[in-house]
């Protein structure tokens, strides 16, 4: 069984990666999807139903570690919208 202590901290370790992608789209794509996945599930009581969103969440956590060091190895320039928000 996991507790909303472990819920919380796979949620905030899928934040915490997904800032990590060279990309801006990626970044800001992964970020809200990641959001929106716990939103809409934050209200579910079944625990089998749990506890199978948790083993999603793990694999996802393990491809979005996979996918940045993909985009590190292959970075581009930023774009012009994080260069204003380096700025500030």
């Amino acid at each position: 069984m996991t507790s909303k202590s472990q819920i919380l901290k796979l949620y905030k370790t899928l934040l915490r990666e997904s800032q990590k992608f060279p990309s801006y789209n990626y970044r800001k794509y992964s970020l809200r999807m990641i959001h929106d996945a716990f939103q809409e599930n934050k209200n579910m009581t079944d625990r089998v139903l749990i506890s199978a969103q948790i083993q999603e969440a793990t694999r996802n956590l393990d491809i979005i570690k996979r996918q940045v060091v993909l985009g590190q190895m292959y970075s581009t320039e930023k774009l012009i919208i994080e260069n204003v928000f380096d700025k500030v």
